[in-house]
This record gives structure tokens, C-alpha cells and sequence, in this order.
């Protein structure tokens, strides 16, 4: 059942948007040719210790999952679309990667999810577009995310920006309702049709997470049980905010 969140917990959710905004900036300037995932893992775990919050991904077991995920980041580089681990077989980042990096921050009792997709030094032109457009789809689908509309205009949105230019909608890959756990109701697919799904109502919180890839739609799953792939070996961005209805624009917490 979806749940909107009370106003005083919106209010915590505001302050660990904040919070959680800031640590994946700092962890975005960190990125650099030479870098081990893990570094960002360490770094990741410092910052959330001084704020005294958690990561809400470290030891969540989702739907299926064989055990608890070891890190509080995924570090998803190129050909990974999500959920890759930094710290068990660390990888080193080298220029012309483009690495996608997702937190989850526990503050208060509430959660926030957020995720970013840099450029470790120059990339191509093709990877720079891509990481442009998959931000632009997220802001598309935001825009929809207004009383009275449903899950499917945002999904539509995202759909409709990122399908002409020629990029791979993910399978299976989705945003979701989010704040009490990790991932609740509504799943938010990233296509869709306009006025399908659920009515979106003020105080309901999102996480909008367009993915896209340079290939097709088929994904992989790692050995590692986590990290999903490409199935075709292309490239993929991932950019993510959570959000809340309001009774007028939504509001961006990891803004």
C-alpha cells in the first residue's frame, strides 16, 4: 500500500536530502583516473559517520537476493547499469570512464536515494551527450510528478525524451516509492503510458531514476548477484533524485 509521508516527516526527509546532496557532490569531485571504487566507499562511509546518518543500502537485502549487500555505495562503471559494488573486487577508474555512483542515506529514521553518472576525465563526445540527456530525462519525468497526474506521465516523460535519440531503456529497471525503506510502493518505470498507473497525491515521495544505454534493452546480472550489465556491452548513465508531491511543483530533496 502506498503511504504518504506526514508533514513533520517530510521535514526530516528535507534536512537528509541536504545532507545526502552534499556527500554525493563531494564524492563526485573525488572522481579522478587512478581512483579505486573503494576509495569512494571509505570516503562515502567517513562523511555519512559525521553527519551521524546511515547508508540505507549497506546489508538491505532486496526481493530475490541471495545475501545483505556489503556497501553503502554502488559504483557502476561503463557497461554496468546499477548496483555495482566497490568494495569486493575493487576497480580503479581509468580516463575516459564514466561511473555512476548511488547512495542511499538513512537520517532521522526516513531514507533518500540518489545517483549521479560523471566523466572520469575527458570522455567522447557520444558518452558526454549521454550523460546530458539521461539528466535532462530525470528532470522531464520530475516535471510530471504533480497531483492529480499518474505514475505513467512520468514514465511516459522519460520515455518520450530519451527513445528519438536513440538510447536503450534498461529492462526491469525502475524508480520506486521510497522513505520508510529502501524501495516501496509505486514501482516508476522509466516508459510508460500517459494517464496508467497510480494517482500521484501530495506527500507521496519518489525516487525518479532514469536509466539509459547506447545499445539495446537486455540486461545481465553479475556473478556477484548485484551488478546488472548491459546485455549487449554498451555504455549506461543513471541520474536519480527523490521527490515529493506537493500540491503544486514537486520538490527535489537531493537536489
Amino acid at each position: 500500500m502506498i503511504k504518504p509521508k506526514k508533514p513533520e516527516e517530510i521535514e526530516v526527509l528535507i534536512e537528509g536530502g541536504k545532507r545526502h546532496a552534499f556527500i554525493l557532490s563531494e564524492l563526485g569531485k573525488m572522481v579522478t583516473s587512478g581512483l579505486s571504487t573503494e576509495t569512494l566507499e571509505t570516503r562515502a562511509r567517513e562523511l555519512l559517520e559525521e553527519n551521524g546518518d546511515e547508508g540505507a543500502f549497506l546489508n538491505y537485502t532486496p526481493k530475490g537476493s541471495k545475501r545483505p549487500y556489503p556497501a553503502v555505495l554502488n559504483v557502476s562503471i561503463n557497461n554496468e547499469i546499477v548496483h555495482g559494488i566497490p568494495n569486493e573486487n575493487p576497480k580503479i577508474l581509468n580516463e575516459g570512464d564514466i561511473v555512476s555512483i548511488d547512495l542511499g542515506v538513512l537520517h532521522g529514521g526516513l531514507i533518500t536515494d540518489s545517483a549521479i553518472t560523471v566523466p572520469v576525465g575527458k570522455i567522447s563526445e557520444r558518452d558526454a551527450k549521454m550523460l546530458k540527456h539521461c539528466e535532462e530525462a530525470l528532470y522531464k519525468g520530475i516535471k510530471q510528478a504533480k497531483p492529480g497526474n499518474r505514475v505513467g506521465d512520468i514514465s511516459f516523460a522519460i520515455e518520450a525524451f530519451v527513445r528519438p535519440l536513440g538510447y536503450g531503456i534498461p529492462e526491469g529497471l525502475a524508480g520506486h516509492g521510497v522513505g520508510y525503506k529502501v524501495h516501496e510502493e509505486p514501482f516508476v518505470p522509466n516508459e510508460g503510458v500517459k494517464g496508467k498507473g497510480e494517482v500521484l497525491v501530495p506527500g507521496m515521495v519518489l525516487a525518479i531514476e532514469p536509466m539509459i544505454t547506447q545499445g539495446g534493452s537486455k540486461i545481465v546480472l553479475d556473478k556477484d548477484g548485484y551488478t546488472y550489465k548491459t546485455g549487449d556491452g554498451s555504455k549506461a548513465a543513471h541520474f536519480e533524485h527523490t521527490i515529493v508531491i506537493t500540491d503544486g511543483d514537486p520538490l527535489i530533496l537531493t537536489k
